[in-house]
């Protein structure tokens, strides 16, 4: 990205570096975290501990806001979302935030209609429609 060039996340100007990265969404780091703590209890005979304040306020964190808490339903979702050509940002919002509606969708991410693969309303119901019966069966 040039100097003179903004960043600007809702026509996805974020920076070659952020574009680039594998972003997580808050369900996929709970089940990382909690993995490592799973381990930590194992290992150690008070978890807590070995446990730093960042990672348990993390974990609270993660698992406080993760929309899905089974890993077959986080798999499905990053699934979902992996087929619309999305950009990890854009997947990763929509994965955190769950929208309801094209027009939720569309309000937290811009993006999904501006660039030159937009995704038209039909797509995006789609898509929202399958993250709707993950979160129901979970």
């Amino acid at each position: 990205m040039s100097a003179e060039e903004e960043e600007n996340a809702a026509e996805l100007k974020i920076g070659d570096e952020f574009l680039k990265a594998k972003c997580l969404m808050n369900c996929e780091v709970a089940l990382i975290l909690e993995h490592k703590y799973e381990q930590l209890q194992q290992t150690s005979d008070d978890p807590m501990n070995q446990m730093s304040q960042v990672f348990e306020k993390s974990l609270h964190y993660v698992k406080r806001f993760s929309r899905y808490k089974n890993p077959d339903s986080v798999r499905q979702v990053r699934e979902i979302l992996s087929r619309h050509q999305l950009a990890e940002f854009e997947l990763c919002v929509l994965g955190n935030l769950c929208p309801e509606t094209v027009e939720e969708a569309i309000a937290m991410v811009p993006s999904i209609k501006n660039r030159g693969r937009a995704l038209d309303d039909e797509a995006i119901e789609k898509m929202l429609n399958d993250l709707s019966l993950v979160k129901q069966f979970e």
